[in-house]
């Protein structure tokens, strides 16, 4: 690719500006060409060098902080050798730029800030939203959104949150090469209601309690109006908010824009896809399952409503696909008895006794899968687990809070209480396990197999919506990549190294969605692959002359 001159920056400028810098890689051409003589070493690296270079230091550090902190200095310098970096290492690399460490990073943010990504807007910013917007030197095609109110399983984080508008943003172009230059991560500093942070002369964002009510919900609404404004048909997705505003605000806008929210929709399709592949091991279908969760927040919702919307494709009536969900939260299971249940539990509050506790839910219920999303570290206890095993000669269950710390198990717990035989998903990361004479290789059921390709989908297409319709094509075609070898071993998602290529195939299905339902502001090409692979940034240098 050849780039005009006239359109980039020079000599020091563009050094600075890592969206354009190749460091010690400019050619000498280049060199003479914009200002940079005398500015780099004489030697000229390849991006391969170069790569090798950061690869063996980073090797060097220990510490996954560490680690991660080297990586968010290159992304800040050179993003094109970043992603690189990320794109051909994906299993080593994505721990350290997302789940887990990700969540130590929110939590020591103020401590390890470097240099500013995104923008902050925060309570004090009412009514000039969109004259800050336009500070953003680039026009962004899709923003990442957080009120750092529940960060992972972490909970209130404010500001600190950014890591995670951060880190998504790094997977869409990684995972399914979106254009870093038009990724946009935000945070709205509603204040924190964490004492600890109030406290911290770290901390990066305002030193007040939340706001709520009107005051909150008229920022966002500005917000929301301000971007589209200053970027016509951007992507909006909601990310880590509190339950009380995610469901709310997922309804008021979803729509009247392009918007979704990862946790309660992205999280849904990649654990739908888990568990068609271990419906495929099973040779069961959908709604030959009893699915039990252990939380009833975003994610699990979210869970059963696809799973309920997945089984009324197949032919199933929706009241008899919502009794084969059940959810179990702080207060026991829920049933038709209780008084005061949110109105995402009502469709699963079914006739049975009150259950206390998990595990008797699990005894009495009798499920073939349990997914966890309440991250309580360890509530996945080995009796749990062996019951699930005594009930089931293939038990489903999938620990998918997040990070590790808040697993509901490990995998190897998981497979040693169940004599091998569960078929396991986790929200984190797990090494493979040697039980009973066979290597398992579970794998990190992750949005990341989702949200970038459905992203990518949305872009190529100019999408005005998007629909749960969406994300079931998304989890169905993720599902059709995982090989007989995969579930030979275990594993119930692909390997994270050919995801790349996975999600360009989402992106077609889902554009395929969008053009039936006349959801596109784009005519229909006759090659849906070759729409969307024009729109696959490389990570690659460019030329620049």
């Amino acid at each position: 690719m050849k780039t005009n001159l006239k359109t980039i920056e020079r000599g020091i400028a563009l050094l600075q500006n890592p969206l354009l810098n190749k460091g010690t890689a400019f050619t000498e051409v280049e060199r003479d060409a914009l200002g940079l003589r005398g500015l780099l070493p004489p030697h000229v690296q390849t991006q391969d060098e170069q790569v090798a270079r950061f690869l063996k230091n980073m090797r060097h550090l220990s510490d996954p902080l560490d680690q991660f902190m080297a990586l968010s200095s290159l992304h800040d310098r050179n993003e094109a050798l970043f992603f690189r970096v990320v794109c051909d290492n994906l299993d080593e690399i994505m721990p350290l730029i997302y789940t887990p460490t990700v969540g130590l990073a929110c939590q020591r943010f103020g401590q390890i800030f470097q240099r500013h990504r995104g923008m902050f807007i925060s309570i004090n910013d009412r009514g000039r939203i969109a004259d800050i917007l336009k500070n953003w030197p680039y026009p962004a095609g899709i923003i990442v959104v957080t009120d750092g109110e529940r960060i992972l399983g972490l909970g209130d984080l404010g500001a600190n949150g950014m890591g995670i508008p951060v880190g998504k943003l790094s997977l869409y172009t990684a995972c399914a090469g979106v254009d870093p230059a038009i990724c946009l991560p935000i945070t709205l500093d509603m204040g924190t209601n964490n004492e600890a942070l109030l406290a911290d002369p770290y901390y990066v964002g305002l030193r007040r309690h939340r706001v709520t009510g009107a005051a909150y919900d008229e920022l966002v609404h500005e917000f929301i109006t301000s971007a589209r404004e200053v970027f016509p048909n951007v992507i909006i997705q909601f990310e880590d908010f509190a339950n009380h505003n995610a469901f709310r605000l997922l309804e008021r806008y979803r729509d009247q824009i392009c918007t979704f929210n990862d946790d309660i929709q992205g999280t849904a399709a990649v654990a739908l896809s888990g568990v068609l592949s271990a419906l495929r091991v099973k040779g069961t279908r959908l709604v030959d399952e009893t699915y039990l969760f252990l939380g009833a927040g975003e994610a699990a919702t979210g869970i059963a409503d696809l799973l309920v919307a997945a089984m009324v494709a197949e032919g199933v009536d929706q009241d008899v696909a919502r009794q084969r969900c059940w959810l179990v939260d702080s207060k026991g299971l829920v049933v038709a008895s209780r008084t005061g249940l949110a109105a995402q539990k009502l469709p699963y509050a079914h006739d049975h006794p009150q259950e206390a506790d998990f595990l008797t839910a699990v005894k009495t219920l009798k499920p073939t899968a349990i997914l966890g999303l309440a991250a309580v570290s360890g509530a996945f206890t080995t009796e749990v687990m062996e019951t699930m095993a005594e009930i089931n000669a293939l038990p489903i269950i999938f620990a998918l809070s997040n990070p590790t710390s808040k697993a509901e198990c490990t995998a190897e717990e998981a497979y040693h209480a169940t004599q091998g035989r569960a078929l396991f998903a986790s929200g984190s990361p797990f090494p493979s396990v040697q039980c009973c004479g066979k290597t398992l290789v579970s794998r990190q059921c992750n949005n990341s197999y989702i949200f970038p390709g459905l992203g990518l989908g949305a872009i190529a297409t100019g999408a005005s919506r998007i629909t749960d319709e969406m994300f079931l094509a998304a989890a169905q075609t993720l599902a059709a990549y995982v090989t007989p070898a995969d579930l030979q071993q275990g594993s119930l998602l692909p390997p994270l190294s050919g995801v790349r290529e996975v999600s360009v195939h989402i992106a077609v299905a889902v554009a395929e969605v969008i053009f039936e339902r006349g959801l596109a502001s784009k005519s229909r090409p006759e090659n849906l692959l070759d729409l969307v692979r024009a729109h696959v940034y490389d990570p690659h240098y460019a030329s620049y002359v």
